[in-house]
């Protein structure tokens, strides 16, 4: 069996699964590094640094929510050490701030701010802590410390759908036991997804928005993690955002014997820093971008995981609650309907069975089209009753049972010959194909390569 046979059988995990369907939410990013101005905070900066004066977490969650996201990931705490929440690890928390007299815990108020809000909620921490004293020590002192703190907030504050565990390093890294952290997630939040130094999600390479051609869920295994926390060597990249620019094309995993299934996620912060700066005010993503920000990866079978940074108030800035409110408006238009839902005719160049037919693509369930395996150009045809204008078509695989297809492209009837509307390469969790709008009666949807019999599970057209 060749490679690309051998990966086209990788199926994902439940988990996993509903990790991809979270597609687009936000990160938190608000700390001690929001006081003193620092991306990265040495860890000597005195607790009652952190004084925020007029702190409204439901403001925040309300911004996500508004801006058409499904959840919200809050920074734990950062590299510095500083523990937004009522730790008994440490004396570096808010804890021993002024802030609301010591008693203030900021996870606790985030992830009740976000399901109020009808959010998922999820943290991020990093291993490198460069306050405590027992991170540069040679024994297992900093490991049970680290222990210590995830056990914290993976059973203090709700259902989390994912951890976010950052081992990136300037340092030399102590001992970490990731196979007990692991397992004490499971434990606690089995349908948490741990993410980047994680078996459950890949983080794309860099913080940039660098993006792949071709972003496979289906990688080698080398490249992701593994259950009992064994790190490949792969995974241990020379340089902080370094990526290469294939990691699951034919010809890359061609020489490979094992596959694992690992989504990727894209992180970019809406400022150029990911915490708070006065001098990015006026520089924030527009509404353009960060449409053209959710074509680009979530249209590209990747999860978007978009920065916010609230300032020292504990307020997010006016213009980027605007930018985040009109963004979710114009999404909610765009998404919010299907005229595939409109009376129209759907036929193909084949069905495995009654099962799989081609009317089952209207349909965002459980059922699929799915041509006969002796079908060698499987296409889709959609016929309307009277002329469509529309300037999107999203197709979603049913990876459920694998990531199959290579190729792709879409379709317009223009006055009785077919022309492109658009093209693409993986399809994986979904694919959007976008340009200027178009009016026409009928698409026509090619799968060009596959390396399986492909099998897709709905399309939306608007």
């Amino acid at each position: 069996m060749k490679a690309f046979e051998i990966a086209s059988q990788i199926k994902p995990t439940e988990r996993q699964l509903r990790w991809m369907d979270m597609e687009y939410y936000a990160i938190v990013y608000y700390g001690m590094n929001t006081f003193t101005g620092k991306d990265i905070g040495d860890g000597f900066a005195v607790p009652e640094t952190f004084c925020p004066e007029n702190i409204d977490t439901d403001e925040w969650a309300k911004a996500v929510c508004d801006g058409y996201m499904s959840g919200l990931v809050l920074t734990a705490r950062h590299y510095d050490g500083f523990c937004n929440w009522q730790t008994d690890t440490t004396d570096y928390s808010v804890k021993s701030s002024n802030w609301l007299e010591g008693k203030g815990d900021l996870v606790k108020m985030v992830a009740a701010s976000a399901r109020k809000h009808g959010l998922k909620f999820g943290l991020y921490i990093p291993v490198w802590d460069r306050h405590e004293p027992s991170f540069k020590e040679n024994d297992d002192s900093y490991n049970n410390f680290f222990l210590a703190q995830i056990k914290e907030l993976v059973t203090n504050y709700g259902e989390l759908f994912t951890l976010w565990l950052d081992d990136r390093c300037d340092d030399l890294m102590p001992y970490i036991d990731y196979e007990a952290i692991y397992s004490l997630v499971r434990e606690h939040q089995p349908e948490c997804a741990i993410v980047f130094r994680g078996p459950d999600g890949r983080w794309l390479g860099n913080g940039r928005g660098v993006l792949r051609k071709a972003e496979w869920s289906v990688v080698p295994a080398s490249y992701t993690y593994n259950e009992d926390g064994t790190i490949p060597r792969s995974v241990i990249r020379p340089k902080h955002g370094q990526m290469e620019t294939d990691i699951g094309s034919r010809k890359f995993i061609k020489k490979e014997t094992e596959f694992r299934f690992a989504p990727c996620e894209v992180s970019i912060p809406m400022r150029p820093h990911w915490f708070h700066k006065k001098d990015d005010d006026m520089i924030a993503k527009t509404k353009d971008k960060l449409l053209n920000w959710y074509y680009k990866t979530v249209g590209a079978n990747m999860n978007l995981m978009l920065g916010i940074a609230p300032d020292k108030r504990g307020r997010l800035y006016e213009q980027d609650v605007q930018i985040l409110e009109s963004t979710g408006h114009e999404m909610k238009v765009i998404f919010g309907y299907n005229i595939l839902t409109d009376p129209c005719k759907i036929t193909a160049s084949s069905e495995l069975s009654g099962l799989y037919k081609a009317s089952n693509i209207k349909e965002d369930n459980d059922t699929f089209w799915c041509p006969s395996e002796k079908d060698k150009k499987p296409e889709i045809v959609i016929e309307f009753d009277e002329p469509q204008m529309f300037d999107k078509v999203v197709i979603k695989e049913n990876i459920r049972n694998g990531q199959k297809i290579e190729e792709f492209e879409v379709f317009i009837d223009v006055k009785g010959k077919w022309k492109s509307f658009g093209e693409g390469t993986v399809i994986g969790h979904k694919a959007i194909c976008h340009t200027k709008p178009v009016e026409t009666s009928k698409i026509k949807i090619k799968i060009k390569e596959f390396r399986a019999t492909p099998e897709i599970l709905y399309v939306q057209v608007n």
